[in-house]
């Protein structure tokens, strides 16, 4: 029986059989149990930061080992360590707070509980965002294909379009809060409107309400900045986190500011795993060497190279070119994003299709020159396949 039968029988239906069994990765590579290398520039979703057995979440995967799980009855070092470093780097401070989970959907579901403990019963999300699939992260999740199957979810949630005129619309003196992506990830990585998140905490800010940002595709340098919304100068009052800021290890966050960490007391919200000194310190040292070594500007500069190059194919089939830093979106003239991501694999690259016309690049945050150049050698000869018309049977 092959892997693909194995996985058939024995895995329940939720994503369908993979095309490929990875077995090792190294750098901005991984390989296939056939030996077959490919680049990766999905990093598992942006979350590989530091791409895939890189020193530095070796050592600290090897030095943790022998504390792996304490529950929340106790503190550990790397807890707190972590805490201290995004409290810094979210310019969160001495107001704010963290609290850690075990991924992107459980943060949201902090956040909820969050906005619930303001007493208002609205919150307000955007058209076409993706915020997890849990019960309440799928509540807020502006996607009706995914919400459909599972209705009713939790009342009170709105879905706005992303539109400063809509916000103020909707926006009252019931709303608990507004979450949104910064970017959209799963959209096709569509950025808001420019000056959205301005306005947004102008009027949030009017009306008393909570500006929550989902930070979990954008955060950890990804865009250029440590966070997606730094860029905007606004200070929101809580960001989710999760992906990136584990380099592969599965961990999430809610950072709260100001005020708003004072909204959850003692036994409204806790996790059993969430926190763990292993995730806190393979955590701690991505985000150390993001730092040290200077990713976040690396993001920036490669992502601006990434789109200069693309620009330089003149390909009939890239409509458009979305997102910041390392998070791309490559707009197409046409729907065959699925079928250049199938090529690209059988030609060692690892791409995404978060919709029909839109390819998704979110490569490691380490790429440098040979990975940018074997990018584009192998995508443009997958965009040149697609856009060269198969030989008549006459032929």
């Amino acid at each position: 029986m092959s892997w693909k039968d194995d996985y058939a029988h024995r895995m329940m239906n939720t994503f369908g059989v993979p095309k490929i069994e990875l077995v090792r990765g190294e750098g901005s590579a991984v390989f296939d149990s056939d030996g077959k290398r490919y680049l990766d520039f999905l990093a598992g979703i942006a979350v590989n930061s530091l791409g895939h057995n890189h020193p530095a979440v070796v050592a600290a995967l090897t030095s943790q080992a022998n504390l792996l799980h304490i529950s929340n009855f106790f503190a550990s070092e790397p807890q707190l360590a972590l805490a201290e470093r995004l409290l810094r780097i979210t310019g969160a401070g001495d107001e704010g707070r963290v609290f850690f989970a075990n991924s992107g959907t459980e943060a949201i579901e902090a956040a909820i509980k969050l906005a619930r403990r303001t007493g208002r019963p609205r919150i307000l999300s955007l058209k076409d965002s993706f915020h997890g699939r849990s019960f309440g992260a799928l509540s807020i999740t502006g996607k009706p294909a995914l919400r459909d199957p599972f209705e009713p979810l939790l009342p009170n949630v709105e879905h706005i379009d992303s539109t400063i005129e809509a916000l103020t619309a909707a926006i009252g003196p019931d709303v608990a809060a507004l979450v949104v992506e910064p970017i959209k990830g799963e959209a096709g990585v569509r950025e808001l409107p420019a000056g959205y998140l301005e306005a947004a905490r102008e009027l949030t800010t009017q009306h008393g309400t909570l500006l929550i940002l989902d930070e979990i595709q954008t955060g950890a340098g990804r865009t250029g900045n440590w966070f997606a919304f730094q860029e905007s100068g606004i200070v929101p009052d809580a960001i989710t986190l999760a992906k990136g800021i584990g380099g592969g290890v599965p961990i999430g966050a809610l950072v709260t500011f100001g005020a708003a960490s004072t909204l959850l007391q003692p036994g409204q919200h806790g996790t059993t795993f969430g926190g763990n000194p292993l995730v806190c310190a393979v955590s701690n040292a991505v985000l150390a060497q993001i730092e040290s070594a200077g990713l976040v500007a690396n993001a920036a500069k490669r992502g601006a190279e990434i789109r200069a190059a693309l620009s330089g194919l003149d390909s009939p089939l890239i409509s458009e070119l979305r997102g910041r830093g390392l998070l791309i979106g490559i707009g197409l003239a046409q729907p065959v994003a699925a079928q250049i991501v199938q090529s690209a694999l059988e030609h060692g690259l690892i791409i995404n299709a978060p919709d029909a016309s839109t390819i998704r690049l979110a490569p490691p945050l380490i790429v440098g020159d040979n990975e940018i150049a074997e990018f584009i050698e192998t995508f443009s000869t997958v965009l040149n396949e697609a856009t060269t018309p198969a030989p008549s049977e006459a032929s």
